[in-house]
This record gives C-alpha cells, sequence and structure tokens, in this order.
C-alpha cells in the first residue's frame, strides 16, 4: 500500500536529495551501498547480535530511499539506475529474510523455514506479478499495490528483528507468518489486477 502514497514522503525525499546530493556519491553507490548493509545484517544474525543486525538492515532500507532521492535532486535519474535499484531491492529482501535462517525460530505449524521460504517466495511473486503485467501488455502503467507491498515487508521485518533483540521468538515468528500468508495474497491481488485491468482494455 505504501507504494501508492510516495506523496507522503515528498518532503522527507527533497530534503535528504539535497542534503546527501552535496556528497560526491553517485545514485547507484548509494544502491549498492545498501546490499553491503544487508549483508552486513546477515553477518550480526549469525553472530546472534541482533542489535546490530537491526542497525543495517535498517541502513539498508533506509539507503532505498536515499538513492532515489539524490537521483531526482541531482538529476540523474536514468531507466538503468532504476533497473539496478529494483535487483538490488530483491537482494537486500532477500538477505534479510534468509538470515532467519540462522536464527532457531519455534516451530507453529511448520518450522520456520518453511515460513521464510514461504515469505520469500511470496515476495518475489509479488514483484513479479508487477514486472510481467507490463511485459505482457496487460497494464498500460506500473502495477503498484496490493496489501503488502515492500515497503510493508520491510517495516514488518524490522519489527521482527526489534522482537528478536528482546529474545521474543514466538511472536517474531508470528510476525514472519504473517509476511509469508499476506506476501502471497498480495500476489494473488496483483495478478486479479492485471487480468481484470486487462478485460477492461
Amino acid at each position: 500500500m505504501l507504494d501508492l502514497k510516495r506523496e507522503w514522503f515528498k518532503p522527507q525525499e527533497r530534503f535528504i536529495g539535497k542534503t546527501l546530493g552535496k556528497l560526491p556519491i553517485t545514485p547507484n553507490q548509494w544502491t549498492i551501498t545498501s546490499v553491503l548493509f544487508a549483508l552486513l545484517g546477515l553477518f550480526f544474525v549469525i553472530k546472534a547480535n541482533f542489535v546490530l543486525a537491526l542497525i543495517m538492515f535498517f541502513m539498508a532500507g533506509v539507503l532505498d530511499f536515499v538513492d532515489g532521492s539524490v537521483a531526482r535532486a541531482k538529476k540523474m535519474v536514468s531507466n538503468t539506475g532504476a533497473y539496478i535499484d529494483t535487483i538490488v531491492d530483491r537482494y537486500v529482501e532477500g538477505i534479510m529474510f534468509m538470515s532467519l535462517l540462522f536464527v532457531s525460530l519455534p516451530i507453529i505449524g511448520v518450522p520456520a523455514y518453511v515460513w521464510v521460504c514461504l515469505a520469500i517466495f511470496g515476495s518475489i511473486i509479488t514483484t513479479y506479478a508487477k514486472a510481467a503485467a507490463k511485459e505482457k501488455d496487460l497494464v498500460l502503467k506500473e502495477l503498484k499495490g496490493g496489501l503488502l507491498s515492500r515497503g510493508e515487508r520491510i517495516i514488518l521485518l524490522l519489527i521482527l528483528f526489534t522482537l528478536l533483540i528482546f529474545s521474543q521468538y514466538y511472536v517474531a515468528t508470528i510476525i514472519l507468518i504473517i509476511i509469508a500468508i499476506l506476501a502471497n495474497f498480495t500476489a494473488l491481488q496483483r495478478v486479479f489486477s492485471a487480468t481484470s485491468l486487462n478485460k477492461e482494455k
């Protein structure tokens, strides 16, 4: 849903772009840096240092917002940059999910790694449903929206890692299950939207 509300963050975006745009760092460099923070987050999860892991993952999420802001401020917006950003977004989110495989989460219905896989699957299909709809000419504009877009998934993941700091493993697993279910539901929402829009054309 947050991907449809980008206008809410326009003032912050302009401030970030104007401030960080003064640094000799290109938008693509900001984008790549987010992967490095995500990998550091994975490292700290493996070391069971959830405080530093949360900080690293938070920085990775923030940098996803920074690169676009800087690109617009420096008038360096390009299709190549947008493409790289999209690919890196998938890596960052995938790394965050993958890191949960190194946490001893409780079994709720099925082992936690099953919920991790379902969450990753839902995340991928949600994104692919958007790309495929445009590729197959089912929609004229980029397909967005749905109950749990990437913004909401990242926020829930950050909440999950916050819970791990306080050893709330059961509640953290509940959050993971919610992500897994709603991510796949969102994927189906987008598939339905794409096919419905196509029937109207």
